[in-house]
């Protein structure tokens, strides 16, 4: 191999697909020092921030996904794909890469394909149960493709695909000595169980309902929240407890330090995104899934099932959840041993050393 290497990684839009890139691109650093990485986003997606504060490049194209209702940003729609094709093409000769990643979202659909028409050899990341589009079609011009579940040559042909497991955070690693660290982090008791209630860096309304429609029950048991209800939903939820004593729930838009999140929960609420599914197997806690519906293909429900057919976590459904989730959750905390098999069965899918062997594959295509 010669002694430097370019390579592009390209995807975003949600901390779903940014956070496995860049564990992906740290990954290759380790193993390459000489290696320049450039990443490739869509303009004003969450990726144009995340990305240079972990000390990466990145260009964004005007790529946008298709609304699901009838919007005028879909007349929009084929003049910003011309333009993003355009724009990958000049990224590409200019920026001369041995390689390109995929890890979905809208970016790396332009970027692919014109990686693909130049002849610069492509890895996927499939990071879902169920194939989203773009890399459905990306999926003939690539050399390999990286899959977290069982069943995916189904979506894909079958001698390309390599079962690597979802690249997680590496400050998930050994989380149980961080427990009374995470405690005092938040400002929690040592002798009450912890619920984790997490929506996604943009929150998710109807487990914020979920838990706002709860509250008399969680005052009168005495469990302690940690509830990130994500930036859209903090005012209303903070206007909506201003009538409530509860010092036991800690309220925050965004949570930074997933690690001691993780170490101070005892079960965790969750939606069911890949990587997220990826970390609370890593993490081994018992989880409430709850699948959001405004996904393509319903693949959320799908990730889900792979764990509760394992019987590796508990599901709820997204229309039953604002009167069975929280219920159900204070139930389940209370199961000691319930929580310690799910636990359990969860760890047994965890693959943690996903981030390195995608960064080996991508150095053997070079």
């Amino acid at each position: 191999m010669k002694q430097k290497i370019k390579i592009i990684v390209s995807g975003g839009g949600t901390g779903g697909h940014i956070y496995p890139a860049i564990s992906i691109a740290n990954a290759l650093k380790q193993k390459h020092q000489d290696c320049e990485i450039l990443f490739v986003g869509a303009e004003g997606k969450m990726e144009m921030e995340k990305v240079p504060a972990a000390g990466y490049d990145i260009i964004g194209l005007p790529i946008r996904g298709l609304q699901r209702s009838l919007s005028k940003e879909n007349l929009k729609f084929f003049s910003r794909l011309l333009k993003s094709i355009w724009k990958a093409k000049a990224i590409v000769k200019g920026f001369e890469p041995d390689a390109v990643v995929g890890v979905g979202g809208y970016a790396s659909g332009p970027l692919l394909h014109v990686a693909a028409k130049l002849g610069v050899p492509a890895l996927i990341q499939e990071q879902n149960s169920y194939a989203g589009i773009t890399n459905k079609l990306l999926a003939k011009k690539a050399k390999k493709i990286c899959v977290a579940y069982e069943g995916m040559e189904r979506f894909f042909p079958k001698e390309k695909i390599v079962m690597t497991g979802n690249p997680v955070r590496k400050d998930l690693l050994e989380i149980e000595s961080k427990r009374e660290e995470a405690l005092k982090h938040f400002g929690l008791k040592f002798d009450k169980k912890t619920i984790l209630i997490v929506g996604g860096s943009l929150g998710a309304r109807t487990i914020n309902n979920s838990v706002l429609n709860s509250l008399d029950a969680i005052s009168q048991l005495g469990v302690q929240v940690i509830w990130q209800t994500g930036k859209f939903y903090i005012e209303k939820v903070k206007k909506e407890l201003e009538d409530w004593d509860l010092p036991n729930l800690k309220v925050t838009d965004f949570l930074s330090r997933m690690d001691l999140a993780y170490a101070a929960a005892d079960i965790v609420i969750s939606r069911a995104g890949a990587g997220t599914i990826s970390e609370l197997c890593l993490v081994e806690k018992a989880c409430i899934l709850v699948p959001s519906p405004n996904v393509s293909e319903d693949h959320q429900t799908k990730n889900a099932m792979a764990l509760v057919n394992k019987d590796a976590a508990v599901m709820v459904k997204d229309a039953e959840a604002e009167v069975d989730l929280i219920p159900k959750a204070l139930d389940l905390i209370n199961k000691e041993e319930r929580c310690a098999q799910l636990a359990k069965n969860c760890k047994l899918l965890a693959k943690p050393d996903a981030a390195d062997d995608i960064a080996e594959h991508i150095l053997a295509m070079i």
